[in-house]
């Protein structure tokens, strides 16, 4: 198995983790509020542990909920409310795997798809398996090399 698969298995077992938690509801207030009022912490006691003004708290709350606060600012909040800041991505597809393999294809017919009509115009058309065929062979070479071009 060369290297890059290997990191791309490695990287797919420690998203496996993070597949749960796109489940949890997205909080209409924010993380920083919802703890802050479920453990019945003022804005006041949150500023001093943080060192700041309570507005600059009540700030942090709405940046939160724009979706503008940094992960600097929610690392800060999550510890002063002694919390751990739990940060990681996803693919859309549900592993690196699924994500290269569509990708894969998708590139695979557009090349196969740029040739195929090439050949149409020049009265040389092939047929649907054979066209079908020709992406599938595209498609795992590309997926097996892995080229920038997959990322266009």
């Amino acid at each position: 198995m060369d290297k890059r698969k290997l990191q791309i298995q490695q990287m797919d077992q420690k998203m496996v983790a993070f597949l749960e938690a796109e489940k949890v509801a997205v909080l209409q207030r924010g993380w920083i509020n919802a703890i802050r009022t479920v453990l019945g912490m003022s804005l006041q006691q949150v500023s001093k542990r943080l060192g700041i003004s309570r507005q600059s708290v009540q700030a942090m709350e709405i940046r939160e909920m724009e979706g503008s606060i940094t992960l600097q600012a929610l690392n800060e909040a999550a510890k002063s409310m002694d919390m751990k800041l739990v940060y990681g991505f996803i693919p859309i597809d549900g592993s690196l795997d699924a994500l290269i393999t569509r990708k894969s294809y998708q590139l695979a017919a557009e090349i196969v798809g740029r040739t195929s009509n090439t050949m149409k115009l020049e009265n040389q058309e092939n047929s649907n398996e054979r066209i079908k065929k020709a992406i599938d062979e595209r498609a795992q070479q590309l997926k097996n090399d892995l080229p920038k071009m997959l990322w266009d």
